[in-house]
């Protein structure tokens, strides 16, 4: 297992990458309808929807980046614990029932990241490196 450690920073990176393309693919389908629209989601989006499917963009745009990678996860980190608190728990307790798990698991990935940073593939890292 020591030699998986060295791997970390990457791996941390790809973990990043991945969780940011897709939470871009919610709020591109609440706003372009791609890859199709998202199901249940009104049409026209409420303000606040309209909000939350922009910093889904553009947030995850940044983080697949890495770029402003700690404070943008905090950002959208706190976006899916209102999102999981308005739109899942008043549909019942159990996450697994109330269609809450993906907003759980997004709040605590970014939360993690607002931690452990971006990991050694980020325009966050390359901008540290400069001298």
């Amino acid at each position: 297992m020591e030699r998986l450690i060295v791997w970390t920073p990457r791996v941390l990176s790809l973990l990043r990458i991945i969780a940011a393309l897709l939470f871009m693919e919610h709020g591109l389908m609440k706003v372009f309808h791609f890859p199709a629209p998202q199901p249940g989601a009104p049409d026209p989006l409420p303000p606040i929807l309209l909000v939350a499917a922009w910093l889904e963009i553009v947030g995850g745009a940044l983080l697949v980046l890495g770029l402003f990678a700690r404070p943008v996860a905090f950002i959208l980190s706190g976006q899916m614990a209102v999102a999981y608190f308005l739109a899942h728990a008043s549909q019942g307790y159990w996450p697994a029932l109330n269609g809450g798990e993906p907003a759980i698991l997004f709040c605590f990935v970014f939360l993690y990241l607002a931690f452990a940073g971006p990991g050694e593939w980020s325009l966050d890292a390359q901008v540290r490196k400069r001298p």
